[in-house]
């Protein structure tokens, strides 16, 4: 298909080189003497006493052109290992909330590694997502295991490419040896490493953090896959403008890419950006505006010009609930990056600006994922698609129900929505008058009672336990006191929704 476009190739061509521009004259504030050394190695102009890196633009034009064309996620399962571009977007659950919608007693608490565990088994079972982005932090992991609380309960009930950030090297090294005991060795886990990692090593504006910089190498270095995730806020540390927006982000993505480049030439990267404007009436970071939207389609058309894969966060929303609000905010963005040719979206499960998760919203967003590939999988034109025989055979005043090619693709033509409402209004209201959310919400809970296909082996997971003593218990369950929204017989019950972030016994 044609994909939707803004910007000419003029356009483009003037976006590359006002970034180059900006890097060969402004820079960028480099905190790790590492990179700043291997920037410096590799003939970028480097001030120590300020920190500041300048990139010629002959020395960017080398290394971004090291970049591969495709990119790999694996997950513990080889046949659930996702490589893009494709034809349809690669789509993942949006990451690391705070918080979480107990579905239980509908309120919003501190999400725990119970929390992943469960949200894992779900996310394995949903056919909208691709990768398993873990969706939420865990309040409850013991000291020295933050990362480890969550990469555990997730790859433990998941066997897509499971994918979160980690604090700095040494935790990343945790985790590679978490894969390696899953794997039953390390040269078992180093053939085919299915752990993935994230990272934001740019600080807009124009700056590269320590830690995150410091996990750019060593991912970069060990042959790890990850990918970076470039998070403006446009007015506030970028342009208020979409053009000035992109040209520096556009330069912050090819520092880091030149960056991992010099570390491994042929390091797998996306183009990957969450480019934000702020509510200048308050400030307020606003993800579900449809301006994200626009600048992924903008990100689009820039990863093709420098033959990468584009990705970006989309069906993001500020709403607390799944309302019409989220409906509209999780729709629009998402179906413009489709329209533009995304290769990869993050997207499912969270609301209130990506603080708080919640499983009925994840089990929407599924049905809104399979939409989008619906829409990028296009459809047959050909002769027997044309159904002119029928046309004639049938004419005016016919029906075409009971037409053979009616009932050759009657189950396959149309998309088919599993939460979407389509009785009549006296249908539905005799069935109770639920809103989508319940229904949502009691497809995730069947997920979570029925038998979960993801579960380490115990041999395996008694090796785990011992090489990382006090390590959580990350097995997945249904939650205790959970009641169908949706009784048999069309009864249901609902529960107000409160918030209490305050650290405290959490749901086990």
């Amino acid at each position: 298909m044609q994909f939707f476009s803004y910007l000419e190739p003029t356009e483009l061509r003037r976006v590359h080189e006002a970034s180059l521009e900006i890097l060969e004259e402004v820079g960028l504030l480099v905190r790790s003497q590492k990179a700043r050394r291997r920037f410096a190695e590799h003939g970028a102009q480097v001030d120590e006493a300020t920190e500041r890196v300048r990139l010629p633009a002959p020395i960017v034009e080398k290394y971004r052109a090291m970049v591969p064309p495709t990119i790999t996620l694996r997950g513990r399962d080889p046949a659930r290992d996702v490589t893009f571009p494709r034809k349809l977007p690669v789509i993942a659950t949006a990451s690391s909330a705070p918080d979480i919608v107990d579905p239980v007693t509908g309120v919003t608490r501190r999400a725990t590694s119970h929390d992943i565990a469960r949200i894992g088994h779900v996310v394995n079972e949903l056919d909208g997502f691709d990768v398993f982005s873990i969706s939420v932090l865990a309040d409850d992991a013991p000291e020295g295991h933050f990362n480890l609380s969550r990469f555990y309960p997730a790859l433990k009930n998941c066997l897509k490419p499971v994918r979160t950030s980690v604090l700095n090297p040494e935790e990343a090294q945790k985790v590679l040896r978490l894969g390696e005991l899953i794997a039953g060795s390390p040269e078992a886990f180093w053939e085919r490493p299915f752990i993935n990692f994230g990272y934001c090593s740019i600080v807009t504006p124009l700056t590269m953090d320590f830690d995150s910089t410091e996990n750019l190498m060593f991912f970069a270095e060990n042959g790890v896959t990850a990918y970076g995730t470039v998070a403006p806020m446009g007015g506030i540390n970028t342009p208020l403008s979409m053009p000035g927006m992109l040209a520096m982000i556009n330069a912050e993505w090819l520092a880091a890419a030149c960056l991992a480049q010099m570390s491994r030439p042929g390091t797998a990267q996306i183009y990957n950006f969450l480019p934000v404007f702020a509510d200048l009436r308050s400030g307020a970071y606003a993800p579900g505006a449809i301006e994200v939207g626009i600048m992924n389609a903008l990100v689009c058309q820039m990863a093709r010009f420098y033959n990468v894969p584009a990705g970006g966060y989309l069906g993001l929303t500020n709403s607390k609930v799944s309302d019409a609000q989220a409906g509209y905010e999780k729709g629009m963005s998402p179906m413009l990056g489709a329209l533009s040719g995304v290769d990869f979206i993050v997207m499912g499960g969270l609301l209130d600006a990506l603080m708080s998760f919640d499983f009925g919203q994840v089990a929407i967003d599924d049905e809104i994922a399979r939409m989008i590939k619906r829409v990028r999988g296009g459809f047959e034109f050909s002769d027997d698609a044309m159904a002119l025989d029928d046309i004639k055979r049938i004419g005016p005043a016919g029906m075409f129900a009971d037409a053979p090619m009616t009932l050759r693709d009657m189950l396959s033509a149309t998309f088919m929505p599993d939460l979407a409402d389509r009785q009549l209004r006296e249908t539905w209201a005799e069935k109770g008058s639920h809103p989508i959310h319940d229904r949502a919400l009691d497809k995730a809970m069947a997920i979570l009672a029925s038998p979960n296909h993801a579960r380490l082996d115990k041999d395996i997971d008694a090796r785990i336990r011992a090489a990382f003593p006090g390590i959580v218990e990350g097995d997945s369950r249904p939650y205790d006191g959970w009641l169908p929204r949706i009784a048999e017989g069309g009864g249901g019950r609902r529960e107000r929704r409160v918030t209490s972030r305050r650290r405290s016994a959490q749901s086990a």
